[in-house]
């Protein structure tokens, strides 16, 4: 896993800018969590990318935003749009170039490579942006298409990021 946060830009389909790059967050955004889907027909994707939006608040109450990159072309993102309306960035990344910044887990192989549908699994990156240079403050790599953090786990881990920043701030 690289240890430095590695900008991209990639067309966003949903709420905030398009293209979407993490360098341009604005600068009240202390986390990026970044949530690298398996793929379009993915169906334990679709429910989280749902439920990401059923408790988005949840983050921006903890200067948090939430980017969900799907590692397909922009028309078959553009329907998880069209069908969930999601008020948080959502990504086309139809080369892999973040997932692939980002080690995001790939199984099979070659096989896995070649083919997504039967090779990437899903990851989670917690960016924190409140540090002269940003961090990698948190990583979940799924090993199955089921293995993913909890909202509530990822919810927990930005709250203690807070709270030792505001420790190591006295």
């Amino acid at each position: 896993m690289t240890e430095q946060v590695q900008d991209f830009s990639l067309p966003n389909v949903a709420a905030g800018p398009d293209p979407f790059s993490l360098s341009e967050l604005p600068a009240d955004v202390s986390f990026a969590v970044l949530y690298f889907q398996r793929d379009h027909y993915c169906t334990n994707c679709r429910k989280q990318v749902q439920q990401l939006a059923d408790r988005i608040d949840e983050f921006r109450q903890r200067d948090s935003e939430v980017i969900s990159i799907v590692p397909e072309p922009v028309d078959r993102v553009e329907t998880w749009q069209e069908t969930y309306a999601l008020p948080y960035p959502l990504l086309a990344d139809p080369d892999t170039e973040a997932g692939d910044a980002y080690d995001q887990p790939v199984r099979f192989g070659i096989l896995g490579r070649f083919s997504d549908f039967f090779g990437r699994m899903p990851e989670v990156v917690i960016i924190d942006r409140r540090h002269t240079e940003p961090k990698i403050a948190y990583v979940h790599r799924g090993s199955s298409t089921f293995d993913r953090p909890e909202i509530d786990e990822i919810l927990e881990e930005i709250d203690k990021l807070q709270q030792n920043y505001s420790n190591n701030q006295k």
